[in-house]
């Protein structure tokens, strides 16, 4: 596994296989990917997988180079580079595709806008925009996009600038899957809900509460994109917004794991998607069978939307991601979005879904984190 996180490391050692890791977590920082790769061209190693966007590429290069099972980098590549996506998109899927174009000037069709960088990660410098003025001075995280262009085998013109799509509403899902041997498998739909009058996620509830019409929709998509894309072994996730009436809408295509819903996966159906990942890796048919549910998973974010200096956070425990630490400001540290900072993630469990909530408001007020104005 490539520059794994802490929540890959606890999962490997859930799981059959036994899991190598290699090189740090890339939201560190200060990793030289092409020495890395130089670095693992030789360790044994019967299948690599990677479980971000970047890591992902770094695995299927180095699978590649090493004539191992996985996905070919040119299809990595190809749903991870926004504006190339979206034209295979609106080529094999037209109605499920919202407008978009390159950001050069105002835009073709009318606000409001969605605006994101041609290659990003998470939801980092994506943002609504109103109006031409809300379109000026957009920041670019130049020194990932310059490292992503050079393994992708991408010219700087290509990852740098940003996308203006249509601003597309309705339910807000997750579909996940894997495909093997050109065979495409749904695992599950996973509803996203957002913090009231914001765009960051607050929590994200497994299965979908969709109608078994909506989630038969999604799954066709699915299996259009995929094959559109020219993935192969390999796990993929499709991000849509689904409206009381119409098609559901193309969000984007992740090709790799949604890794904070594997225990939301395991919780309901009892088999980690690392499991999966890691046989699909290996050049095996993953089997999945797709039990019925039990019950109802919620992976939940802590937030908070004003910076602040950490001054102490909750002691270790099951199921809890704690993803700040003491004695930084929120700002200097963790993966955030335009509008929030996370505290934390942690996943509950219950027969109902009311129940799965119930317990969720329940941990939110019990776990402390201490909080202080920031010194200007």
């Amino acid at each position: 596994m490539i520059c794994p996180q802490d929540r890959d490391r606890h999962a490997a050692g859930s799981t059959e296989f036994a899991v190598r890791f290699a090189g740090p977590d890339l939201d560190v920082g200060g990793v030289d990917a092409r020495a890395l790769l130089a670095e693992l061209a030789s360790l044994p190693a019967d299948g690599v997988v990677g479980t971000k966007d970047r890591s992902a590429l770094l695995a299927a290069l180095l699978a590649e180079r090493r004539g191992l099972p996985g996905p070919s980098p040119r299809a990595i590549v190809s749903s991870q580079h926004k504006p190339t996506s979206r034209a295979i998109q609106q080529r094999v899927a037209p109605e499920a595709t919202p407008r978009f174009a390159l950001l050069e000037g105002e835009p073709p069709f009318p606000p409001p806008w969605w605006v994101k960088p041609v290659v990003g990660r998470l939801s980092q410098e994506a943002r609504r925009a109103d109006s031409v003025a809300d379109l000026v001075g957009l920041d670019e995280e130049r020194e990932y996009r310059d490292e992503y262009g050079d393994l992708a085998g991408l010219p700087p013109d290509d990852v740098r600038g940003f996308l203006v799509e249509e601003l597309v509403s309705g339910e807000e899902v997750t579909l996940e899957g894997y495909v093997h041997e050109g065979r495409v498998t749904v695992i599950g739909v996973t509803d996203s809900v957002k913090y009231a009058g914001t765009s960051s996620f607050e929590r994200f509830e497994y299965p979908s509460a969709l109608s078994d019409d909506r989630l038969h929709e999604l799954g066709r998509q699915a299996e259009t994109l995929v094959r559109a894309h020219g993935l192969d072994t390999c796990f993929f996730n499709i991000e849509s917004f689904v409206p009381a009436e119409g098609p559901a809408k193309i969000v984007e295509l992740n090709a790799r794991i949604a890794s904070q819903f594997s225990p939301l996966v395991e919780a309901v159906h009892g088999r980690s998607t690392y499991d999966v990942l890691f046989a699909l890796a290996c050049g095996r048919d993953p089997g999945w069978d797709g039990n019925a549910p039990n019950g109802v998973a919620i992976s939940y974010v802590m937030r908070v939307f004003e910076d602040a200096l950490v001054e102490s956070v909750p002691e270790p425990q099951q199921g809890l991601e704690v993803l700040v630490r003491p004695g930084a400001l929120l700002s200097e540290q963790g993966t955030n979005d335009t509008a929030s900072y996370r505290l934390a993630i942690f996943t509950e469990w219950a027969e109902t879904r009311e129940g799965a909530l119930r317990r969720c408001s329940e941990r939110v007020r019990s776990l402390r984190f201490e909080l202080a104005a920031p010194v200007r």
